[in-house]
């Protein structure tokens, strides 16, 4: 299945990261070129990259804008800058982290701007709520669902669904 829209990670492991996502998903859609349209469950994960750090929440959601996909970059760091989002280290602790995983069917290779997202397939921690959401969507580089791709990671689970907590889209 092809598909035409758009989908952002959401992650934080500093301060209060409930907090922090659901005031963050509310602000997203309070942006007049975007409406959040979906969730996924929230996930505990692990690091990638720099270990020595606090576990991350993760989830996604899938979006409608009229934001071109540049535009919709400088949207979502403009977010994460309004929750004290510091680059210092790659791959470090942070505040808010939001990633354009799929702006439609594009492929689009800019400086700072890669989609799909060139890690997407590595990292249970983004497929797994994207499975929430859209599982059988076909990811256009790999030729592969998100499925398949979820089942082809390491079966060593490394995120786990955070039962009784779901981000509101509204107020």
């Amino acid at each position: 299945m092809v598909f035409d829209g758009v989908f952002i990670g959401i992650g934080a492991n500093l301060g209060d990261r409930k907090k922090t996502l659901q005031e963050a998903v509310l602000l997203l859609n309070a942006e007049s070129n975007v409406s959040v349209v979906a969730v996924s469950s929230v996930y505990e994960t692990d690091p990638v990259g720099v270990l020595d750090q606090p576990k991350f929440l993760n989830a996604v959601l899938q979006i409608e804008t009229d934001f071109c996909a540049q535009d919709l970059l400088d949207c979502l760091l403009a977010v994460e800058k309004r929750f004290g989002r510091v680059r210092k280290i790659h791959w470090g602790p942070r505040t808010l982290d939001l990633d354009i995983l799929f702006f439609r069917d594009a492929i689009i290779h800019q400086p700072g701007l890669k989609v799909p997202h060139p890690h997407l397939h590595e990292r249970e921690f983004v497929l797994v709520p994207l499975c929430d959401l859209v599982p059988d969507v076909i990811h256009p580089i790999l030729n592969e669902s998100l499925h398949a791709l979820a089942k082809s990671l390491p079966q060593e689970s490394h995120v786990r669904k955070i039962e009784g907590f779901k981000l509101k889209i509204k107020k």
